[in-house]
């Protein structure tokens, strides 16, 4: 289950947006701020403190690591934070719903394609220890599969080569729990990999939620979507 929902949650996506052809970006707006707050609630009730949790059981609970072992996991946060921030200079927001064609080649643009599944390679880490975060990530990942397929065929990317980016895109969380599951210098240094994850998450999930309509205000509807998320996350 761990690796099928963020996997179909891609091809599910991608199917959508090749059957239905969504023109509504209220509504995609409005799954993009409910996936925002579940997968930030997921983050922040349960990824956030197992990683705590785990750092200080590796410090054996002595005194110099009761007194600095957390430092570092707050230090690996902020590098998550920074290095998404770094991601999105080449992917240009796509991983929380933001693509603009910019009269480009009707090639593949390599480098968002690339930061994309780096981007969903570290968010598929944490799951091997957490099975939640697949579906956070799944639900996540629906909207912008959705997001990204359009926006690939209204570039002029043929079929064949929108079909192609989004296979990869969907099996590259999988992937990254597999490695996380079955690399031992990815066990070894799990607390810290999930904090860097923990980072990119808070920067990917509050971003979606602070950003609202084209007039950047909140609404009822979209409060109430956000509110949705946080309690379902709270029960999951």
């Amino acid at each position: 289950m761990v690796y099928l929902v963020p996997l179909l949650s891609v091809l599910i996506g991608y199917g959508t947006a090749l059957v239905l052809k969504p023109k509504n970006r209220k509504n995609l707006k409005l799954l993009l701020a409910f996936s925002g707050s579940f997968l930030l609630s997921l983050t922040v009730l349960h990824l956030l403190p197992e990683v705590y949790e785990a750092s200080l059981h590796d410090s054996g609970h002595n005194a110099q690591g009761h007194e600095h072992g957390n430092h570092p996991i707050g230090i690996f946060i902020m590098a998550g934070i920074i290095f998404q921030i770094i991601l999105e200079y080449f992917s240009k927001g796509a991983e929380h719903g933001h693509v603009h064609s910019h009269g480009h080649e009707h090639g593949m643009p390599w480098l968002l394609f690339i930061s994309l599944c780096i981007h969903a390679l570290l968010e598929g880490m944490p799951v091997s220890h957490h099975a939640d975060m697949a579906w956070g990530i799944g639900i996540h990942h629906f909207p912008i599969a959705i997001i990204l397929t359009a926006f690939f065929i209204n570039s002029g990317l043929s079929k064949w080569a929108v079909m192609a980016f989004m296979l990869v895109f969907a099996a590259m969380t999988p992937l990254g729990t597999l490695l996380s599951g079955k690399l031992i210098c990815v066990e070894e240094y799990y607390s810290y990999i999930s904090a860097v994850v923990i980072g990119i998450l808070f920067h990917i999930s509050s971003t979606i939620i602070f950003e609202s309509g084209e007039d950047h205000k909140f609404n009822l509807a979209k409060l109430l979507t956000i509110i949705l998320g946080v309690i379902m996350a709270y029960y999951l």
